[in-house]
């Protein structure tokens, strides 16, 4: 069963289990509440649940879901986050993907703990050492910054010179980039690795080229 209010992803990992051979999405929520009507209907062996849902999170489909006794949960987040794997694995969760992770590691990871294995115990499947910021330009890096900052499209518009439009274009171009859905989340990557990737960087602001 795969949870996540957004279609696009969530028809996207259903597609990619489909295809895996003795593997079948039996349901697919898109928030808490259908979540938790649709599990006792389907008995699932597997759960592959977002953190951030609209009614509620996944921790509290993986609380329920563990009241069936046969539901293996296996967490989707955008960014990896400590605290939030930490909760999951209270919780009961047996896995944690990233959601730039690879079709294969979705598979394997279903097939893991569908057969009672963790995967808890080492690092996030699909984790990459990558910069998740080396793909973007050198305006949608400094958009990045300033979201960091705290300010609004209209802010950073008014910041850099340019159309609010303009900026919600590169935001949109970088959190697809990033493998983020929201700029929250962007915001949150930020705070979390502004020495790093300044010092990467160089600490020095991208130069306009719109």
């Amino acid at each position: 069963m795969v949870v996540d209010d957004h279609e696009v992803v969530r028809r996207g990992v259903a597609e990619v289990i489909e295809r895996a051979d003795g593997l079948t999405v039996v349901a697919e929520a898109a928030s808490v509440a259908e979540a938790l009507r649709r599990l006792p209907l389907v008995t699932p062996q597997v759960l592959l649940v977002d953190l951030q849902l609209p009614d509620g999170t996944g921790i509290d489909v993986i609380t329920a879901s563990r009241s069936s006794g046969t539901c293996h949960a296996v967490v989707l987040t955008s960014f990896e986050d400590p605290d939030a794997l930490e909760a999951a694995a209270e919780a009961g969760a047996r896995g944690f993907l990233l959601k730039t992770v690879r079709g294969d590691d979705i598979v394997e990871a279903v097939r893991a703990v569908a057969a009672g294995r963790s995967l808890m115990g080492r690092a996030s499947v699909g984790h990459r050492d990558d910069d998740p910021t080396a793909r973007l330009t050198p305006s949608e890096r400094r958009v990045l910054e300033l979201i960091g900052d705290g300010l609004s499209n209209r802010e950073i518009g008014e910041e850099l010179g340019v159309a609010e439009k303009t900026v919600k274009n590169h935001v949109t171009g970088l959190l697809a980039k990033m493998g983020l859905q929201r700029r929250t989340q962007a915001a949150a990557w930020v705070a979390g690795h502004r020495g790093a990737w300044r010092s990467r960087s160089g600490d020095q602001h991208t130069p306009r080229t719109w």
